[in-house]
C-alpha cells in the first residue's frame, strides 16, 4: 500500500491573501502521504525562489524534495516538484517539457517504495483544451517511449473544468482516471481540478479531497490524495 497526494500550493499564498509556507507544512503533515506531487512551488519571476525552503521541508516534515530546479534557489520544475517520505529511495528522476503557449512542464520520478518501484509524475496542465490534449499525449508519449515499464501515477492540477472529454479522455485509453472530489476553490469547492491518474496495475483503496481548517486558509486549491495498491502479478494458465 502507497498513499500519495497532490497540492497545488499556489506559492503559499493562502485565501487570506497571506503568504505563510509553515501553514503549507502543516497542510502536508495533515495529509501525511508518502508521496506528494506539488504544483505553483516557486515564486513566478525573478530567481523563481521556491516559497517553500528545502530546509524547513527537512526539519519540520517527514518528507525530502527531489530538486527538479534549474537555479539554486529554485525546487520545481515549471513549478512542479515532488516531496517523498523520509527512506524513500529516489531511483532517477527528470523534468519534461511539454508544448505550449506558455510555459509548461512536468517531473517524472522513479522511487523505491516498500520493496517495490514506481514512476511519479507530477504535472499541471495549461488553461487552454486544445493545449491541455497536446500536454496529455505529450506525457503518455513520453511514458510509451521510456524502455522500462513501472506501476505509475500521474497527479497534479489538469485544469480541466469537465469531468470527462478533453484531455482526460487520452489519460483514460489506458490508465484509471481517479476524481477525488472537488478541490477548487478552496473556499467553496465545486470544480475536480485536480486528479490523480494511475496505470491498470494499481488499484485505488480510497481517494478524497483535504478539507482542514488550514487547507481551506493554506490555497485556492484543496490537496487531493489517494491510497493505492500494487496488483499482484497474474500467475500463468
Amino acid at each position: 500500500m502507497v498513499s500519495v497526494a497532490s497540492y497545488n500550493i499556489r506559492k503559499s499564498l493562502g485565501t487570506d491573501r497571506r503568504r505563510q509556507p509553515d501553514r503549507i507544512l502543516e497542510v502536508l503533515g495533515e495529509i501525511d502521504a508518502d508521496i506528494v506531487a506539488l504544483q505553483e512551488v516557486d515564486r513566478r519571476f525573478g530567481q523563481r525562489t521556491s516559497s517553500l525552503s528545502v530546509e524547513n521541508i527537512l526539519n519540520h516534515t517527514a518528507y525530502e524534495p527531489v530538486r527538479f530546479g534549474t537555479r539554486p534557489t529554485s525546487l520545481g520544475w515549471h513549478g512542479n516538484t515532488i516531496l517523498v517520505r523520509k527512506g524513500i529511495e529516489v531511483v532517477t528522476h527528470r523534468r519534461l517539457t511539454l508544448p505550449a503557449l506558455e510555459p509548461r512542464g512536468a517531473v517524472l520520478a522513479d522511487l523505491r517504495v516498500n520493496g517495490a518501484t514506481l514512476r511519479v509524475i507530477g504535472l499541471h496542465l495549461g488553461l487552454v483544451g486544445l493545449w491541455r490534449s497536446r500536454q496529455a499525449r505529450a506525457v503518455l508519449d513520453h511514458l510509451h517511449k521510456l524502455e522500462e515499464r513501472l506501476p505509475t501515477i500521474i497527479m497534479g492540477d489538469l485544469n480541466q473544468w469537465t469531468t470527462e472529454g478533453g484531455c482526460l479522455a487520452h489519460f483514460a485509453e489506458h490508465h484509471h482516471v481517479i476524481a477525488p472530489g472537488p478541490s477548487f476553490h478552496s473556499s467553496r469547492p465545486i470544480l475536480s481540478l485536480d486528479r490523480i491518474i494511475t496505470s491498470l496495475d494499481l488499484d485505488v483503496e480510497a481517494a478524497g479531497v483535504h478539507m482542514s481548517a488550514q487547507a481551506k486558509l493554506g490555497s485556492d486549491h484543496l490537496p487531493v490524495w489517494a491510497r493505492l495498491k500494487l496488483r499482484a502479478p497474474q500467475e500463468p494458465r
